[in-house]
């Protein structure tokens, strides 16, 4: 064989993925990106997330999850966890003890939650104290447009759910910063430092209520909150209310081919998942879906990946069908959806480049996360490689491999590790980010598109 013969058949050639799509490809790919940019409007939170995907799933004959329900194929079955995550499956043709084929994501993003008692006033300025949720740079949620999300329990046990500032009727909140003018002493600070946790205080006004006494501003919000939502300030403590840049998604650049939104960690995962679901022919083995919550704080608590809430819903279905729920672990496959970083050029000594996710080239197939010596990590073996390379190659779509930048640079994890916990092949893979965790991240429409031909080829392998 000459060079260029051996070069060929012998060495990796990646190419951009616009150069491998069709004409029809495009624009089956521009339809799926407006069908996602309008779940991102509506889906802020986690919470947001799940009545979506309840919403959708019964238009699409999907029926509420019931212990002692029945499992035949071509069931479609949802389990909505307190409103916070959910479950759905497709019941295959095969039986559970083969085993299932899953996919994962989570719907939680980083954020800022209101404290339980977060109203408060300081120099005639209504604040609301927050603490933030998940990583953060802290300095990157001052002077930015926000919006209030979330729920509130009232007195009387009744629940009243709150959006403030995403209709373009609305006020927007704000973090306040220091001015340039007198910022001598903060820009010796380290960017960790810039802004500290406490000082992301959230303001909400400065009229006073007319009268006389101490906290007229603060009366005036709590009245103007009454007023809207009927809430008292006790109700603040049965309350979840989370803090969320405020504005739509949007396309951006001048040809159009990436997405601006917050929270693309991990809804643009969650969403390709949803939408492969909905779609896909009657599977074979049963396909099931999970949108998963607290991962940003390391999956715990009764919403997240570590909770039982999936072994109840896996084991009723296997139970449904005289199956042993650890069988049915043992046989299955699973999908982590979860983001990688892309290669920025602006950073690039953060990156081995040859081993980094790049925009427009597919999704990202990462063998492992985890941090310093593949810390949290559940490290894909080469068989389970190879399985998700077959699946990929053999429905045409298109990927890429890649790591979580240089070793001993940072890291994180995924809901990876607790799947693999369960005795089930796991496998990460997700869509490239540019500034992951910022209040406003960036995708690429062709990874977004390909990843939701990977969650479609994984319910079908």
């Amino acid at each position: 064989m000459t060079p260029d013969e051996l070069r060929e058949n012998l060495l990796m050639a990646p190419k951009n993925g616009f150069a491998r799509l069709s004409a029809g490809e495009r624009a089956e790919m521009e339809a799926y990106c407006k069908r996602y940019m309008a779940f991102m409007d509506q889906a802020k939170t986690e919470r947001e997330a799940t009545d979506w995907a309840v919403r959708e799933a019964e238009k699409r004959g999907f029926k509420p999850f019931a212990v002692g329900m029945t499992a035949k194929p071509g069931d479609k079955i949802y389990y909505n966890n307190r409103g916070k995550s959910i479950a759905l499956a497709v019941i295959g043709t095969e039986s559970l003890a083969g085993g299932a084929n899953i996919c994962a994501a989570h719907v939680d993003s980083p954020r800022m939650d209101l404290k339980p008692n977060p109203l408060y006033e300081d120099s005639e300025i209504a604040y609301f104290k927050t603490h933030y949720y998940g990583g953060i740079k802290k300095y990157q949620w001052v002077t930015i447009p926000l919006a209030i999300h979330g729920v509130v329990c009232r007195k009387d046990g009744s629940c009243v759910t709150v959006t403030i500032g995403e209709d373009e009727n609305d006020p927007v909140l704000m973090v306040s910063d220091l001015l340039i003018h007198l910022s001598a002493d903060q820009m010796q600070k380290t960017a960790a430092k810039v802004i500290a946790g406490e000082q992301l205080n959230v303001i909400l006004g400065t009229e006073p209520l007319e009268g006389e006494g101490s906290d007229m501003v603060k009366l005036n919000m709590m009245k103007l909150l009454n007023e809207k939502y009927g809430l008292i300030e006790a109700d603040f403590q049965t309350a979840e209310l989370v803090v969320v840049p405020a504005g739509r998604c949007r396309e951006v650049g001048l040809d159009r081919s990436l997405i601006g939104a917050y929270g693309h960690d991990d809804r643009v995962c969650a969403y390709a998942e949803l939408e492969a679901l909905f779609t896909m022919p009657q599977p074979a083995k049963t396909a099931v879906c999970i949108l998963a919550d607290k991962e940003e704080i390391g999956s715990v608590g009764i919403s997240g990946m570590q909770s039982h809430f999936f072994e109840h819903f896996m084991g009723t279905l296997c139970a449904a069908q005289g199956v042993n729920l650890e069988d049915c672990f043992a046989a299955s496959f699973c999908l982590s959806a979860d983001v990688s970083n892309a290669f920025d050029p602006n950073f690039p000594d953060t990156c081995d480049k040859r081993n980094n996710s790049a925009l427009n080239y597919g999704v990202s197939i990462c063998k492992y996360t985890g941090s310093r010596g593949k810390g949290g990590a559940s490290d894909a073996s080469a068989e389970a490689m190879s399985h998700i390379r077959q699946t990929f190659d053999g429905n045409g779509v298109i990927w890429q491999l890649a790591t979580l930048g240089k070793v001993d640079q940072g890291g994180g994890g995924t809901v990876a590790a607790y799947m693999a916990n369960r005795n089930i092949v796991t496998v990460d893979a997700g869509v490239p980010v540019l500034s992951m965790h910022a209040p406003v991240e960036l995708v690429s429409k062709l990874d977004c598109y390909e990843t939701m031909l990977a969650c479609k080829a994984v319910y079908l392998a």
